[in-house]
Protein backbone atom coordinates (compact mmCIF):
# COMPACT_ATOMS: atom_id res chain seq x y z
CA UNK A 1 0.00 0.00 0.00
CA UNK A 2 2.83 2.44 0.79
CA UNK A 3 4.50 1.64 -2.54
CA UNK A 4 1.27 2.46 -4.40
CA UNK A 5 1.30 5.96 -2.86
CA UNK A 6 4.80 6.79 -4.11
CA UNK A 7 5.29 9.08 -7.16
CA UNK A 8 4.30 7.35 -10.39
CA UNK A 9 6.35 6.35 -13.40
CA UNK A 10 4.62 8.43 -16.13
CA UNK A 11 6.13 11.72 -14.94
CA UNK A 12 2.80 13.31 -13.91
CA UNK A 13 1.49 14.17 -10.44
CA UNK A 14 0.04 10.66 -10.16
CA UNK A 15 1.00 7.95 -7.68
CA UNK A 16 2.27 4.50 -8.62
CA UNK A 17 -1.25 3.16 -8.02
CA UNK A 18 -2.78 5.70 -10.40
CA UNK A 19 -0.20 5.07 -13.11
CA UNK A 20 -0.51 1.31 -12.68
CA UNK A 21 -4.29 1.39 -13.09
CA UNK A 22 -3.97 3.63 -16.17
CA UNK A 23 -1.41 1.23 -17.63
CA UNK A 24 -3.69 -1.75 -16.97
CA UNK A 25 -6.66 0.08 -18.52
CA UNK A 26 -4.60 0.74 -21.66
CA UNK A 27 -3.45 -2.88 -21.76
CA UNK A 28 -6.88 -4.48 -21.47
CA UNK A 29 -8.37 -2.04 -23.99
CA UNK A 30 -5.66 -2.86 -26.54
CA UNK A 31 -6.10 -6.61 -25.93
CA UNK A 32 -9.89 -6.43 -26.32
CA UNK A 33 -9.69 -4.34 -29.50
CA UNK A 34 -7.06 -6.68 -30.93
CA UNK A 35 -9.21 -9.68 -30.01
CA UNK A 36 -12.27 -8.14 -31.66
CA UNK A 37 -10.28 -7.46 -34.83
CA UNK A 38 -9.09 -11.07 -34.87
CA UNK A 39 -12.71 -12.23 -34.59
CA UNK A 40 -13.64 -10.11 -37.61
CA UNK A 41 -10.83 -11.82 -39.51
CA UNK A 42 -12.15 -15.22 -38.33
CA UNK A 43 -8.91 -15.91 -36.44
CA UNK A 44 -10.93 -17.48 -33.65
CA UNK A 45 -8.08 -19.05 -31.67
CA UNK A 46 -6.24 -15.72 -31.49
CA UNK A 47 -9.53 -14.04 -30.55
CA UNK A 48 -10.04 -16.55 -27.73
CA UNK A 49 -6.65 -16.04 -26.11
CA UNK A 50 -6.59 -12.26 -26.56
CA UNK A 51 -10.00 -11.95 -24.89
CA UNK A 52 -8.94 -14.15 -21.98
CA UNK A 53 -5.79 -12.06 -21.55
CA UNK A 54 -7.87 -8.88 -21.71
CA UNK A 55 -10.21 -10.24 -19.05
CA UNK A 56 -7.29 -11.00 -16.73
CA UNK A 57 -5.93 -7.48 -17.27
CA UNK A 58 -9.34 -5.92 -16.65
CA UNK A 59 -9.74 -7.86 -13.40
CA UNK A 60 -6.30 -6.62 -12.30
CA UNK A 61 -7.32 -3.07 -13.24
CA UNK A 62 -10.49 -3.39 -11.18
CA UNK A 63 -8.57 -4.56 -8.12
CA UNK A 64 -5.85 -1.90 -8.45
CA UNK A 65 -8.27 0.95 -9.13
CA UNK A 66 -11.00 0.24 -6.61
CA UNK A 67 -9.66 -1.97 -3.82
CA UNK A 68 -6.21 -0.36 -3.50
CA UNK A 69 -6.92 3.25 -4.45
CA UNK A 70 -10.68 3.35 -3.76
CA UNK A 71 -10.80 6.37 -6.05
CA UNK A 72 -14.36 5.51 -7.08
CA UNK A 73 -15.49 6.91 -3.74
CA UNK A 74 -14.07 10.29 -4.80
CA UNK A 75 -17.27 10.87 -6.78
CA UNK A 76 -19.25 10.70 -3.53
CA UNK A 77 -16.97 12.03 -0.79
CA UNK A 78 -15.93 15.53 -1.83
CA UNK A 79 -13.28 17.05 -4.09
CA UNK A 80 -10.17 15.93 -2.19
CA UNK A 81 -7.64 14.95 -4.85
CA UNK A 82 -9.02 17.38 -7.45
CA UNK A 83 -7.29 20.75 -7.64
CA UNK A 84 -9.77 22.52 -9.93
CA UNK A 85 -12.71 24.72 -9.02
CA UNK A 86 -15.81 23.42 -7.27
CA UNK A 87 -17.93 24.25 -10.33
CA UNK A 88 -15.63 22.27 -12.64
CA UNK A 89 -15.62 19.42 -10.16
CA UNK A 90 -19.43 19.31 -9.85
CA UNK A 91 -20.35 19.87 -13.52
CA UNK A 92 -17.56 18.07 -15.36
CA UNK A 93 -15.36 15.84 -13.24
CA UNK A 94 -18.00 14.07 -11.13
CA UNK A 95 -20.35 13.27 -14.07
CA UNK A 96 -17.48 11.85 -16.14
CA UNK A 97 -16.08 9.90 -13.18
CA UNK A 98 -19.53 8.54 -12.30
CA UNK A 99 -20.05 7.44 -15.92
CA UNK A 100 -16.61 5.83 -15.84
CA UNK A 101 -17.42 3.87 -12.67
CA UNK A 102 -20.69 2.63 -14.15
CA UNK A 103 -18.96 1.56 -17.36
CA UNK A 104 -16.27 -0.31 -15.41
CA UNK A 105 -18.95 -2.31 -13.59
CA UNK A 106 -20.95 -2.97 -16.76
CA UNK A 107 -17.81 -3.75 -18.76
CA UNK A 108 -16.56 -6.22 -16.15
CA UNK A 109 -19.93 -7.98 -16.00
CA UNK A 110 -20.22 -8.11 -19.80
CA UNK A 111 -16.66 -9.41 -20.16
CA UNK A 112 -17.33 -12.27 -17.74
CA UNK A 113 -20.67 -13.05 -19.38
CA UNK A 114 -19.29 -13.06 -22.93
CA UNK A 115 -16.35 -15.28 -21.99
CA UNK A 116 -18.66 -17.76 -20.23
CA UNK A 117 -21.09 -17.65 -23.18
CA UNK A 118 -18.19 -18.12 -25.60
CA UNK A 119 -17.11 -21.29 -23.78
CA UNK A 120 -20.69 -22.58 -23.73
CA UNK A 121 -21.30 -22.15 -27.46
CA UNK A 122 -17.86 -22.98 -28.81
CA UNK A 123 -17.06 -26.11 -30.78
CA UNK A 124 -13.92 -27.33 -32.51
CA UNK A 125 -13.40 -28.04 -36.19
CA UNK A 126 -10.01 -29.66 -36.12
CA UNK A 127 -7.92 -27.40 -33.90
CA UNK A 128 -9.95 -24.26 -34.71
CA UNK A 129 -12.64 -22.86 -32.43
CA UNK A 130 -16.03 -22.01 -33.91
CA UNK A 131 -19.29 -20.71 -32.44
CA UNK A 132 -22.02 -23.34 -32.49
CA UNK A 133 -25.37 -22.00 -33.63
CA UNK A 134 -28.52 -22.86 -31.72
CA UNK A 135 -30.58 -21.78 -28.68
CA UNK A 136 -28.54 -21.17 -25.55
CA UNK A 137 -30.34 -19.51 -22.65
CA UNK A 138 -29.80 -19.01 -18.92
CA UNK A 139 -32.56 -19.94 -16.49
CA UNK A 140 -33.95 -17.64 -13.82
CA UNK A 141 -32.70 -20.11 -11.21
CA UNK A 142 -29.12 -19.70 -12.45
CA UNK A 143 -29.48 -15.91 -12.42
CA UNK A 144 -30.82 -16.01 -8.85
CA UNK A 145 -27.87 -18.17 -7.75
CA UNK A 146 -25.37 -15.80 -9.38
CA UNK A 147 -27.04 -12.76 -7.79
CA UNK A 148 -26.98 -14.47 -4.40
CA UNK A 149 -23.27 -15.29 -4.66
CA UNK A 150 -22.28 -11.77 -5.75
CA UNK A 151 -24.61 -10.19 -3.20
CA UNK A 152 -23.20 -12.42 -0.47
CA UNK A 153 -19.61 -11.49 -1.32
CA UNK A 154 -20.39 -7.77 -1.40
CA UNK A 155 -22.44 -8.03 1.80
CA UNK A 156 -19.53 -9.76 3.54
CA UNK A 157 -17.11 -7.05 2.39
CA UNK A 158 -19.46 -4.26 3.48
CA UNK A 159 -19.82 -5.94 6.89
CA UNK A 160 -16.04 -6.09 7.14
CA UNK A 161 -15.79 -2.35 6.39
CA UNK A 162 -18.44 -1.65 9.03
CA UNK A 163 -16.65 -3.71 11.67
CA UNK A 164 -13.30 -1.97 11.09
CA UNK A 165 -15.02 1.44 11.12
CA UNK A 166 -14.26 2.30 7.49
CA UNK A 167 -17.82 2.35 6.15
CA UNK A 168 -19.35 5.76 5.53
CA UNK A 169 -22.82 6.33 4.12
CA UNK A 170 -21.33 7.59 0.87
CA UNK A 171 -19.01 4.60 0.56
CA UNK A 172 -21.98 2.33 1.15
CA UNK A 173 -23.70 4.15 -1.72
CA UNK A 174 -20.95 2.99 -4.07
CA UNK A 175 -21.56 -0.67 -3.25
CA UNK A 176 -25.33 -0.30 -3.39
CA UNK A 177 -24.93 1.29 -6.83
CA UNK A 178 -22.76 -1.67 -7.85
CA UNK A 179 -25.52 -4.13 -6.88
CA UNK A 180 -28.16 -2.01 -8.62
CA UNK A 181 -26.17 -1.96 -11.87
CA UNK A 182 -25.34 -5.66 -11.56
CA UNK A 183 -29.04 -6.49 -11.08
CA UNK A 184 -30.02 -4.30 -14.03
CA UNK A 185 -27.50 -6.00 -16.32
CA UNK A 186 -28.77 -9.44 -15.31
CA UNK A 187 -32.36 -8.43 -16.01
CA UNK A 188 -31.37 -6.94 -19.37
CA UNK A 189 -29.60 -10.18 -20.27
CA UNK A 190 -32.76 -12.17 -19.58
CA UNK A 191 -34.59 -9.86 -21.99
CA UNK A 192 -31.78 -9.90 -24.57
CA UNK A 193 -31.63 -13.69 -24.72
CA UNK A 194 -35.26 -13.70 -25.77
CA UNK A 195 -34.39 -11.36 -28.65
CA UNK A 196 -31.30 -13.42 -29.61
CA UNK A 197 -31.98 -16.99 -28.45
CA UNK A 198 -29.17 -18.18 -30.68
CA UNK A 199 -26.06 -18.17 -28.47
CA UNK A 200 -23.60 -17.54 -31.31
CA UNK A 201 -25.60 -14.61 -32.66
CA UNK A 202 -25.96 -13.16 -29.16
CA UNK A 203 -22.22 -13.48 -28.51
CA UNK A 204 -21.41 -11.52 -31.68
CA UNK A 205 -24.06 -8.83 -31.12
CA UNK A 206 -23.21 -8.22 -27.46
CA UNK A 207 -19.51 -8.38 -28.30
CA UNK A 208 -19.86 -5.40 -30.65
CA UNK A 209 -21.79 -3.45 -28.00
CA UNK A 210 -19.23 -4.28 -25.33
CA UNK A 211 -16.39 -3.08 -27.56
CA UNK A 212 -18.06 0.34 -27.68
CA UNK A 213 -18.30 0.30 -23.87
CA UNK A 214 -14.58 -0.49 -23.58
CA UNK A 215 -13.60 2.35 -25.89
CA UNK A 216 -15.76 4.87 -24.00
CA UNK A 217 -14.44 3.43 -20.74
CA UNK A 218 -10.87 4.06 -21.81
CA UNK A 219 -11.72 7.60 -22.95
CA UNK A 220 -13.45 8.53 -19.67
CA UNK A 221 -10.67 6.91 -17.61
CA UNK A 222 -7.99 8.81 -19.50
CA UNK A 223 -9.99 12.01 -19.08
CA UNK A 224 -10.24 11.63 -15.28
CA UNK A 225 -6.55 10.71 -15.09
CA UNK A 226 -5.60 13.86 -17.01
CA UNK A 227 -7.88 16.06 -14.89
CA UNK A 228 -6.52 14.66 -11.62
CA UNK A 229 -2.82 14.35 -12.36
CA UNK A 230 -1.99 16.68 -15.25
CA UNK A 231 -4.33 19.67 -15.43
CA UNK A 232 -5.75 19.98 -11.87
CA UNK A 233 -3.58 17.95 -9.46
CA UNK A 234 -4.46 17.96 -5.78
CA UNK A 235 -3.89 15.69 -2.81
CA UNK A 236 -4.97 12.05 -2.58
CA UNK A 237 -5.50 10.50 0.84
Amino acid sequence: MEWLREPGFFGTHATVGADLSQLMATLFTVLFVAGWLQARKHNTNAHHWLMLSGMASMASFFVAYYLFRQLGVLAFEGKEGFGGSQELYDRVFVPVLTLHIMLVIIGLIMAIYLIVLGFRVQTFIGAKRQLRRGPKQVSWRSVAKLWSVVGGLIGTYVLYLYLVDRLSVRRLSVWLAFMAIFTTVLLLEMAIQRIWPDGAQRHRALGRLTMVIYCVLFATGSFTYAMLYIFYPGKIG
